[in-house]
């Protein structure tokens, strides 16, 4: 994004181009939002850098290679994370959503025709150095795409993390990060775990398919399949990411096998049972049993001396 300053924010009208797509091409109807290439290569999302209180311009393109008109209402909005670490948008822009400016919000796009919509990122001057993620959001005939906006104020950056709530639960790990600075992070995660005997888990560093947007927090889940049957571990969980992010946090468990526990105590209480009904059947019987070998005198019946 270039430079423009904030005298001039008066912005051109939408273009409408002609798409050279056949009209078999364009069966489908399917529509597109995607950063204007302007005589560049393809870019996959808007990137743009500048001090607090400087207006940035750029392109976005709408792209409708069906064979009827198609009317796109544009907006900005605040990038996001979901909980489990994926890419959203906020409902309400407070932050680089808000600060985008369309020459048109609402564009009317002829059948197999792109239409190029300047728009504006007017920096606050107040705006605290670091990345700013979000989106340009276009919706139309039912349908919602997005496209990203990575925007930097220049400034001084941090960059830190945090991990919380280390569970083991089943066959898995879980665990919270929390992103504590000031720039998009994609953390590294390392795992240990020890035993009572040595070491039952060791894995190295390795990426995670997550960008941990400024003050966001998500909660991954690590799979342990091969966990002990067995055994008291005590587990760590280690992340770093670019800048000198680092954390670390652990938790202790235990793993019974409380299926062969339960079986155990069962067929022992069986058998004290069974041997504690043998027992006392058995003194029941010598009770009852008269002692028929020795014959009885009158003497012992009574009591009376002869």
């Amino acid at each position: 994004m270039p430079f423009v300053p904030p005298a001039a924010r008066v912005l051109c009208l939408a273009a409408v181009v002609l798409l050279a797509v056949a009209p078999t091409a364009a069966a489908d109807g399917g529509w597109s939002v995607v950063p204007s290439a302007g005589g560049r290569e393809a870019r996959p999302y808007f990137y743009a850098e500048g001090a607090p209180g400087t207006v940035l311009q750029d392109t976005v393109s709408v792209l409708n290679p069906g064979g009827k008109p198609l009317t796109v209402r544009l907006r900005g909005a605040d990038a996001d994370n979901t909980r489990s670490g994926g890419f959203s948008v906020r409902t309400r822009a407070t932050d680089t959503g808000a600060w985008i400016t369309f020459a048109e919000r609402t564009v009317r796009i002829p059948a197999r025709t792109r239409a190029d919509v300047p728009f504006t990122v007017s920096v606050p001057a107040g705006a605290t150095p670091g990345d700013h993620p979000g989106a340009i959001v276009a919706s139309a005939a039912g349908r919602t795409a997005a496209v990203r906006v990575h925007l930097r104020v220049e400034g001084p950056t941090l960059s830190a993390l945090t991990v919380e709530h280390v569970r083991v639960d089943g066959g898995r790990i879980s665990y919270e990060l929390v992103n504590r600075g000031t720039t998009v992070l994609t953390p590294k995660l390392a795992v240990r775990a020890e035993g009572l005997f040595g070491e039952v888990l060791d894995r190295a560093p390795r990426t995670l398919p997550v960008e941990l947007l400024p003050g966001r927090r998500v909660t991954l889940t690590e799979p342990w399949p091969d966990r002990p049957t067995l055994d008291s571990v005590d587990v760590e969980v280690t992340v770093t990411a670019a800048g000198g992010a680092h954390d670390e946090a652990g938790v202790s468990a235990r793993f019974v096998p409380w299926g062969a526990v339960a079986g155990t105590a069962a067929i022992g209480l069986a058998a004290c049972a069974a041997g504690g009904h043998w027992f006392v059947r058995r003194r029941g019987r010598a009770r009852e049993t008269p002692d028929a070998g020795q014959p009885r005198t009158e003497a012992e019946l009574t009591g009376a001396v002869t």
